[in-house]
């Protein structure tokens, strides 16, 4: 595959960059950069996205894609059921074999099997997990048969042991499918022999001119992402927003005998849980075990909230209360969340929405609500981006943005479910720092999902293991 000079429109709004790559036949090559340096656009382009506006293209004829955006696309497509009342024809559900489309034989079969996929064939695909989806997705890209695979920080959403299995099956794809990668963090390389190419400011910058080792690739990587900082000071909130109207006696959360069913599958069950001021939580557990499920419940997003015995707030839910009185003392961000975060307003708007808990903004913000959001443009080094439309941001840059929303009341209780997915190894470290502030000396109590040990926050002692509560599992 090859671009010379190549300039492609992504959307009437975005022209990239002219582009050139080269990768021969034999060759695999990883994509690094920080965020918003260009490693998406790259590898829409490489996956024959756009139309060409100048330079030249030359790709593969079949080409697999994993990445954010396509599952994306997939989760869209199935939302537009939902407007088939307009047609008068009742939506059915898209299963997981509807979209996997004949039955799988050989190696995807086995694929499917040591990825826990098999068992939810007959589930509704989007009943699945983020990471099940992301699963879903490797297996969707294999069957094509591609001569080309092209992996959008594919890990990003998957447990370790998941993350394991795909890692071994890509290694020993190496020989018959030819490989292109980008990756946030430097640990998710695969062992294979690759060209390292580098994106910075939409260019490429560098590309080495032959394979090299995976530990050579590493090691010039190191000199690119200097994980060193500056102090992150972590900015105040507005003195309406620090002033608690919460009974501090009080447990934030409680379920008892917590039970999520969907259909005939059990979720989890016999889940009793007590958060309590200042008691901070690491959510755990493999892909599927309810992690996200759980949060929801608290959140007011999951209907199985009115149908457990759950108070939030002092409150129990479903006697009446409004979703606001419970979302107003909630700072989240989720995966889910950030892809239904479609709004096109500033940069700066999305942070002021988190003092409203509404995507976009609606309301005329106070001065000292501007000077917050202003500190937090600060902190994240993107005060020049304010004004900038936040879709046309990359999806790290915009994944900072939506952490920064979630924190900017120093809400009582933040909810970050993988927050650190799709950041470059500086703003990851910038993102936990501030988190482990807020944790330490805020009066905020953290609830926090993640896949990776060393994105481990200091101030969070205390697990809860999801795998427990999966019926069949040992306690």
């Amino acid at each position: 595959m090859n671009l010379e000079s190549c300039s492609v429109s992504l959307s009437p709004e975005f022209f990239s960059r002219p582009l050139t790559f080269s990768l021969g036949p034999s060759q695999h090559a990883i994509v690094v950069g920080p965020n918003g340096s260009g490693k998406s656009v790259l590898l829409r382009i490489l996956a024959g996205e756009g139309n060409v506006r100048g330079g030249e293209r030359r790709l593969a004829r079949r080409i697999g894609v994993v990445s954010t955006a396509r599952q994306q696309q997939l989760i869209a497509a199935e939302k537009q059921k939902d407007d088939a009342d307009i047609l008068d024809v009742v939506p059915v559900p898209t299963k997981v074999k509807d979209l996997l489309g004949h039955p799988l034989t050989g190696m995807l079969h086995s694929l499917c099997f040591e990825l826990g996929l098999t068992s939810l064939f007959e589930q509704p695909f989007l009943s699945l997990s983020t990471g099940e989806t992301r699963k879903l997705l490797f297996v969707l890209a294999l069957a094509s048969e591609p001569e080309v695979l092209i992996l959008d920080d594919p890990w990003e959403g998957l447990d370790e042991a998941s993350r394991t299995i795909l890692q071994r099956h890509l290694e020993a794809l190496q020989q018959r499918v030819q490989i292109v990668i980008a990756v946030n963090r430097l640990q998710d390389m695969p062992a294979i022999p690759a060209v390292l190419t580098v994106m910075d400011k939409g260019e490429v910058v560098l590309q080495t001119d032959a394979s090299r080792p995976p530990a050579q690739n590493r090691a010039a990587c190191d000199t690119w992402f200097h994980l060193q900082r500056d102090d992150v000071v972590l900015p105040a909130t507005t003195a309406e927003c620090s002033a608690s109207r919460l009974n501090p006696d009080l447990p934030l959360v409680e379920l008892k005998n917590g039970v999520v069913r969907f259909g005939d599958k059990t979720v989890f069950s016999e889940l009793s849980w007590q958060i309590n001021p200042a008691e901070h939580w690491q959510i755990i557990g493999p892909n599927g075990s309810g992690k996200t499920c759980l949060l929801t419940l608290i959140t007011g997003d999951n209907p199985h909230c009115y149908r457990n015995n759950l108070t939030v707030f002092g409150i129990r839910r479903g006697s009446g209360e409004s979703i606001w009185d419970i979302k107003q003392h909630i700072g989240m961000l989720s995966n889910a969340f950030h892809l239904s975060y479609r709004v096109n307003c500033a940069v700066i708007d999305v942070l002021l929405s988190g003092f409203f808990d509404s995507i976009g903004l609606y309301e005329r913000p106070r001065r000292e609500q501007i000077e917050v959001a202003t500190a937090w443009l600060d902190a994240l080094h993107m005060r020049g981006r304010k004004a900038e439309p936040f879709q046309s941001l990359s999806f790290g840059d915009q994944r900072l943005i939506l952490i920064a929303r979630a924190m900017i009341k120093h809400p009582p209780l933040l909810i970050l479910d993988e927050p650190c997915n799709g950041l470059d190894p500086l703003n990851r470290l910038t993102v936990l720092a501030l988190i482990e502030q807020l944790a330490r000396h805020g009066r905020t109590t953290v609830l926090y999902v993640n896949h990776h040990k060393d994105d481990a926050i200091p101030s969070i002692q205390h697990t809860l293991n999801m795998q427990n509560y999966v019926p069949g599992d040992a306690h």
